[in-house]
């Protein structure tokens, strides 16, 4: 009777058969239908921040163009992401997951060729699942397992885009102008897509391309791909014309929070990434000293450095994902270079050691991504009241207050949505004076123009620098002043220095719970 294989040979045996680019394209197929599949949007906190996707991606789908009928600081792929997953299909509840599929999917296309035809099976498949799990996992970085939102995205997608884009340090074993056009097509298709997503990832991508250039073996690509970001953007600004108001954005927002770092809150990200560091210096170390090259040094704290930089300015304490990438690339050089037999050995040990470095936030991913999978199947959780919004649910995991924080929230968008119908059958667009608009998307409601989809008090406005009230006003036939905000910093800054227009221009409509309702005077 036959032998029959072992799984791990099995698997083992179909791993081989696909190869490493085959593999990493089946890893992103799985990843994608996990977010897609269920249909439904699942999440414990930050819904606030979920809301402004929506209310972008329903701005598009009512004709209006970013950063030319509406404002935000952050590029124009935000919204039509998850645009697109509504447009295909029809669900404000499937649109975040579908889109950020789509996303994964094209991820795991440009990870199959970057790390597919640059690092082995010990390096490349861990740090695949590591990037690729990043982008897709409902989640923002360093987390606990669970804390479900699809709140800051962009931040997920852009550690991959960044992390991808760090590998191509490595060179390719066999060049031609076959794999220089692919290369250069990778680099300027990662490079594009943060910045017109979020710029300041972007401008790192660049800053490493521009480092690249003086690599004589990789020149060609790198040339290629600078050609192609100069390009692009000019045929996208033929038909776009929104990249100007875009920049304007971008420089008002960097007005208000746009400060450089501090050295007391960098050392608090170091403090709080120490594991990581130490474990990337065994790396670092390492390579230093087995391999001697200047450009390796530039490499090393230019991964780092951008790494804290980053994290720094984003809404995140734990996770220098750059690090990971990184290390991994370290790895694979020390293990394809010739060394001297003292660090062999040394070089050997390092995928495992890669291993342990990538394999927390490679499982803590995973398990968020299957349970958002789970409950969004399962249906289970607090619908969100607003009728569009009815595939979303709101889910209690592990915190109790935070989830009576964002019930309430609920309520108070129920209650803003009941008063509206009954001041007119038929309301029009609406202003809120808080974090974000959900009404117009939500009831729905035409959604106003000249406003921004998110206000953020200390961020994206202050008391010295805000929109004009004629531009955030001049389309909306309500104001709606909220007793109960979700953000309260932002709506008291935002009632003491409008207040003056809205009485002049406004009339107090209704007063319920948790609204006051003003409306425009004839």
């Amino acid at each position: 009777m036959a032998e029959v294989p072992e799984a791990p040979t099995r698997l083992t045996a179909i791993c081989n058969f696909m190869g490493l680019r085959g593999t990493i394209i089946c890893i992103g197929l799985l990843l994608a239908a996990a977010l897609a599949l269920p249909g439904r949007t699942v999440t414990t906190r930050y819904v606030n921040d979920l809301f402004i996707f929506l209310d972008g991606l329903y701005r598009i789908w009512s004709g209006q163009v970013p950063n030319l009928d509406f404002h935000s600081s952050l590029g124009p792929l935000v919204f039509y992401l998850p645009a697109a997953g509504f447009g295909l299909t029809g669900s404000m509840g499937a649109a975040m997951p579908v889109g950020m599929a789509i996303m994964v999917l094209m991820l795991a296309v440009v990870s199959a060729e970057i790390i597919g035809s640059r690092m082995g099976w010990m390096t490349g498949l861990p740090l695949s699942l590591f990037l690729l799990l990043i982008a897709a996992a409902p989640a923002n970085p360093g987390e606990r397992i669970g804390e479900l939102s699809f709140a800051m995205f962009y931040n997920r997608m852009g550690w991959a885009a960044l992390g991808l884009l760090l590998v191509m340090y490595l060179p390719r074993p066999v060049r031609s102008a076959k794999t220089d056009l692919l290369d250069g097509i990778c680099a300027s298709f990662l490079v594009l897509l943060m910045l017109y997503t979020k710029v300041t990832y972007g401008l790192v991508q660049l800053a490493f391309l521009v480092f690249m250039l003086f690599d004589r073996h990789q020149f060609r690509w790198v040339l290629q791909a600078l050609l192609t970001i100069v390009t692009v953007p000019l045929l996208i600004e033929l038909i776009w014309q929104g990249g100007g108001m875009y920049l304007s954005d971008i420089r008002s927002a960097a007005e208000v929070s746009g400060g450089l770092p501090t050295l007391q809150g960098l050392a608090d990200v170091v403090s709080k990434n120490l594991h990581d560091i130490v474990v990337y210096g065994i790396f670092a170390c390492i390579l230093v000293v087995a391999r001697r090259r200047f450009r390796d040094v530039f490499y090393i704290v230019f991964c780092a450095a951008t790494g804290l930089l980053i994290i720094d300015q984003n809404f995140q304490f734990v996770g220098i994902l750059t690090l990971g990438a990184s290390a991994a690339v370290i790895a694979d050089l020390l293990l394809r270079s010739r060394l001297p037999s003292k660090y062999r050995a040394l070089a050997t040990g390092l995928p495992l050691l890669l291993v342990m470095q990538l394999l927390p936030v490679t499982f803590s991913n995973a398990a968020t991504l299957g349970i958002h999978a789970g409950t969004a199947i399962s249906g289970n959780g607090e619908r969100i009241s607003l009728g569009n919004f009815s595939g979303i649910r709101l889910v209690k995991m592990w915190d109790e207050d935070q989830y009576r924080y964002f019930h309430l929230y609920n309520e108070t968008l129920a209650d803003a949505a009941a008063a509206l119908w009954r001041i007119e059958a038929a309301p029009k667009p609406a202003v809120v004076l808080d974090f974000v608009n959900p009404l117009s998307a939500g009831m729905p409601l035409p959604a106003p123009e000249g406003d921004s989809v998110w206000y953020h008090w200390g961020r994206t406005l202050h008391g010295d620098s805000y929109p004009p009230a004629e531009e955030l006003f001049a389309h909306a036939e309500f104001i709606l002043d909220p007793k109960s905000p979700i953000e309260i910093w932002t709506a008291l800054g935002m009632r003491n220095v409008y207040a003056g227009y809205i009485a002049q221009h406004y009339t107090l409509a209704a007063e319920t719970e948790h609204w006051r309702i003003h409306r425009r005077r004839r």
